[in-house]
């Protein structure tokens, strides 16, 4: 009778629990753009229960916004600070990505490394700083970049794997001085366009669980496409071929799981231009290999269709209580084509693993938060 009664109450508390969870579950009706104005953004949904955005636009450090219903964003100032004699980063402070791990916050970033004997034109590291907010202030973890590799880096994006219990860096070695011949650089030549073409990689590595460096040595994961015929080189190589640069991206990586299958998405063309857009590619190792999906690009400007949007790119994915994810990116409206904004819809994985996202969208979309 008493293990009948135990479990009864057992059952009523966790009934009570659920329907506390669902009373909490709220809704709100989203519009693209988000009333945030930067690049490359980061959402994080906080142990305090709110959603604090991240994102490139100051020039000297970063700042957050931070909301209870992701419709209305206040200002938490800004959260981090570099550039100053003492530190080791200069300026260009892009991409911040914020982890909470063991009731720290975590801000990984790039900036140019102060210490630059050869004088390059572009020095970028990658760094860490830690706060016990996720409203800063942030502080640097180390008076120095995670690790100093003979090539400029940016874009860090960091997995905690718990399958094995492991961390990953994941980033883009920039274009800087990166010439690579291709056919498609090979074309560009004899039509006269470009004398060469620089791209940016995509790499992954091992991360100390400390974040104080890195362990072995990173591992190629994605570059553009070489062959004409390759399927990625049209959507890859828009930039280039249509006359705004001569280099080509892989760049804005962003790993997560679904089942036994690692999808890392990435973003190419020029940040700058109309053409940035969203690809990824799957792998059942978080370093690879990885396959390019064939319906790349899954996110790119919708102008060419009537719309308003371009330079889509940059994202990262945020599951929401109700466990749909969401891509969270930045574009261009035509309306302004020299400013970033902060877009968010709604991403898809069809039971064959095809992953999908609803947008550009500038429609008011429901968003479960709590």
């Amino acid at each position: 009778m008493k293990a009948k009664l135990l479990v009864a109450l057992l059952c009523l508390c966790f009934c009570a629990c659920n329907l506390s969870k669902e009373a909490e579950m709220k809704t709100s009706t989203v519009t693209n753009p988000i009333p945030l104005k930067f690049g490359d953004p980061f959402l994080l949904h906080a142990s305090d229960g709110r959603y604090y955005m991240y994102g490139t636009s100051l020039g000297d450090g970063f700042e957050a916004f931070v909301s209870d219903n992701l419709i209305d964003w206040d200002s938490c100032g800004q959260v981090y600070k570099g550039g100053d004699s003492t530190q080791w980063n200069l300026d260009c402070f892009w991409a911040p990505e914020v982890y909470e791990r063991g009731g720290k916050y975590y801000l990984f970033f790039s900036s140019n490394y102060r210490e630059n004997p050869t004088n390059e034109g572009e020095n970028f590291k990658i760094g860490v700083a830690v706060s016990d907010s996720p409203a800063g202030p942030f502080v640097d973890l180390y008076d120095r970049p995670v690790f100093n590799p003979e090539y400029p880096i940016i874009d860090a994006n960091v997995y905690f794997d718990d399958e094995n219990g492991k961390c990953y860096l994941y980033f883009s070695r920039c274009c800087y001085k990166h010439a690579v011949e291709s056919e498609i650089a090979d074309s560009l030549r004899k039509a006269g366009s470009f004398q060469e073409i620089e791209e940016s990689w995509v790499y992954g590595v091992e991360l100390k669980p400390d974040f104080s460096g890195v362990i072995g040595e990173p591992v190629l994961l994605l570059q553009p496409p070489t062959a004409l015929s390759d399927k990625q080189s049209e959507w890859e190589s828009r930039s280039a071929t249509h006359g705004e640069v001569n280099r080509r991206w892989t760049e804005g990586s962003y790993l997560f799981r679904e089942g036994d299958t690692y999808y890392i998405m990435y973003s190419a063309n020029h940040y700058g231009g109309q053409y940035y857009a969203v690809g990824y590619a799957t792998s059942d190792n978080p370093l690879g290999p990885f396959t390019k999906a064939e319906n790349n690009p899954v996110l790119q400007e919708n102008v060419s269709k009537g719309g308003k949007v371009m330079g889509t790119g940059h994202n990262m994915v945020i599951t929401m209580p109700d466990g749909n994810r969401y891509c969270v990116y930045h574009g261009r409206m035509t309306s302004n084509p020299d400013e970033r904004v902060v877009l968010m819809d709604k991403l898809n994985i069809d039971e064959a693993g095809v992953l999908t996202v609803e947008g550009p969208t500038t429609e008011p979309q429901e968003i479960a938060y709590q």
